[in-house]
């Protein structure tokens, strides 16, 4: 057995990663300390931890830890276990999209122009990321169509030119029609406009304008101009005045009583090229500087694109090992910069209020939901957390239950739970609802270690009458809590028209309440059916050898494997019977007076 107290006196006072597991030997923590002794030790000490730090505390079952040579070393190995095992505790980036680059394949004669997700070591040339997958669609296509390059995959041996030459927006290399210098030339200013060197491309067409005004070709003069013309219009829309910095990324947070926001500014060669954000639920207890360090891990651990300098407003305690970890990973120097003033901080603020706007967004409407229904129910307080039960059965057979959560206004699948009736035979909804109740009520209140459940519901919906609330009280004074409950009252459509209380009281429900209420109850319904379908079907398929105590799934498909039937294991005699991995002559005997 792990004792914590006296594997706390064996951590050694070096640097090192250690690993926190609970009951199921789950991995819920990764974390890096100078001093694996000092560091690890802190968790189990009485002091001011937050909420969060506690909670994960009283899942420890026990720990393990891996010694390394530095700080750095810690950082780096870090970083790949909880890209590994993805603690709960740990700060996880959820959303693993890759952002989109425009290559060009400069090793090809006639290269083309197009977008891709995946960097490789190719010799090609990338141009990113985009925040925005639209706005490198919309920049591939103006190149297509002002610098008139190929747009077809096979372009070698063809017997005539395709339709895109005749409307002037391909040059027909497949053809012949044009030179590897005059196409050459086309790339090279695609590669100026990219990297966004817009003065010497637009200085380099004039001089192409003017050459072709001075030898009467109009036309082609006329097509320059139009070009110099479209490449302004598009430099405009990227332009952000009094960027000084070339190459940046920066951070913005901003946090509520719920949810955490993190804004992100992507700068590329002076020019904003794009933003994205990132929610984080349940880190509200932790401090900006360490949120915002286990993001910069998770959002830079598989990067191919680096910045310069990485702009935030907090000061971090590992600043110096994160700044070489980024800096080997993107074979580059890397800063993370905390400006006092100046465009600077102007931009740092800039992403603070954006990461602010979109958070309230966000979750104005959930809240405002969530108020309404504060105030039709006349709680106490705001429900951030609402459970509803839903029963399933056909006459008293296959009886099942389901529960869903909503959490701050969003229902959360992953926090479904089904259970089967244990204790309860035949119709009897309101007992089925009872012992449901009491035992979700007890994984949080006596075995909140295992239980999956997290902290007990600020309301609970049943899908159901005044029985069914009835029934959930009854649960409650089992387990001594006290949580509000309402039952969700149905028309002759079985559609939710109202809540009522234990009393019989009625509350009207506004529209927008009905469509989150309707949600719920749908999704608690489902749950409860599939869950039941689920059951009744694996039910229906069993076949005798379930119901011999000592056979499992591999014993039995061990059995048929060899037997092929029922009816030839029948037959067979209790000496081949026994030949089947896992069975002996016991149990052998068993299944031939049995079946």
């Amino acid at each position: 057995m792990f004792d914590i107290e006296e594997e706390l006196k064996k951590l050694p006072e070096k640097p090192g990663v250690y690993l926190m597991h609970d009951k199921d030997d789950n991995v819920i923590y990764v974390g890096k300390a100078i001093v694996l002794k000092n560091r690890v030790r802190q968790y189990f000490r009485k002091n001011n931890k937050t909420p969060r730090i506690e909670k994960m505390v009283s899942l420890i079952d026990h720990f393990e830890y891996i010694v390394v040579g530095s700080e750095d070393e810690a950082l780096i190995l870090e970083c790949n276990l909880i890209k590994k095992y993805r603690p709960k505790f740990n700060v996880l980036l959820k959303d693993d999209k890759t952002y989109p680059y425009i290559k060009i394949d400069v090793k090809s004669d006639y290269p083309s122009v197009f977008i891709t997700r995946r960097i490789q070591n190719d010799g090609a040339k990338y141009f990113g990321p985009y925040a925005n997958a639209g706005a490198a669609k919309e920049m591939v296509s103006f190149i297509k169509e002002k610098f008139q390059i190929r747009q077809c995959k096979n372009f070698k041996n063809q017997d005539r030119a395709c339709l895109n030459y005749h409307i002037k927006k391909c040059l027909a290399p497949c053809m012949g029609y044009v030179s590897k210098e005059e196409y050459k030339n086309q790339i090279d200013q695609i590669s100026l406009l990219l990297d966004g060197k817009i003065d010497s491309i637009i200085k380099k067409l004039k001089e192409e304008m003017e050459e072709f005004s001075e030898k009467l070709e109009f036309e082609k003069a006329a097509t320059v101009r139009d070009r110099i013309l479209a490449i302004e219009r598009v430099s405009e829309k990227q332009k952000v005045s009094n960027i000084s910095e070339n190459n940046i990324d920066v951070i913005g947070l901003y946090k509520n009583e719920v949810t955490v926001c993190i804004e992100m500014f992507f700068i590329r060669n002076s020019k904003m090229i794009g933003r994205e954000h990132y929610f984080f639920d349940e880190l509200k207890d932790m401090e900006e500087s360490e949120i915002v360090s286990g993001f910069i891990k998770q959002y830079y651990m598989d990067k191919k694109d680096f910045p310069s300098k990485i702009m935030l407003r907090y000061k971090l305690e590992e600043k110096e090992a994160l700044e070489n970890w980024l800096s080997n990973k993107g074979n580059r120097k890397v800063e993370l910069k905390s400006p006092q003033k100046g465009e600077k901080l102007r931009f740092v603020e800039m992403a603070e209020l954006n990461s602010r706007i979109t958070l309230e967004n966000k979750t104005k409407d959930k809240t405002d939901i969530l108020i309404e229904l504060r105030d039709v129910l006349d709680l106490d307080e705001i429900p951030y957390k609402i459970e509803s039960f839903d029963i399933s059965n056909i006459s008293g057979t296959f009886i099942v239950a389901g529960m869903c959560v909503a959490q701050n206004g969003v229902i959360k699948r992953n926090l479904s739970r089904r259970f089967k009736i244990k204790t309860v035979y035949g119709q009897d909804d309101p007992r089925c609802m009872q012992e449901v109740v009491t035992r979700r009520l007890k994984h949080s209140i006596e075995d909140s270690k295992s239980s999956g459940f997290g902290a007990l519901p600020d309301l609970i919906l049943a899908d159901g009458g005044i029985t069914q609330i009835r029934a959930i009280k009854n649960a409650m004074n089992d387990v001594n809590v006290s949580i509000p409950v309402f039952g969700m009252v149905k028309d002759d459509k079985h559609s939710t028209r109202a809540l009522v209380d234990e009393d019989k009281n009625e509350y009207r429900i506004s529209e927008n309440l009905f469509n989150f209420i309707t949600s719920l109850q749908d999704e608690v319904h489902k749950t409860a059916i599939e869950y039941h379908r689920k059951v009744r079907d694996k039910e229906m398929t069993k076949s005798k050898l379930d119901y011999i105590e000592g056979i499992g799934d591999k014993k039995r498909t061990e059995l048929l494997k060899k037997f092929g039937s029922i009816k030839n294991i029948k037959e067979a005699s209790i000496e081949e019977i026994s030949e089947v991995k896992g069975i002996n002559k016991a149990l052998a005997e068993k299944i031939k007076n049995e079946l």
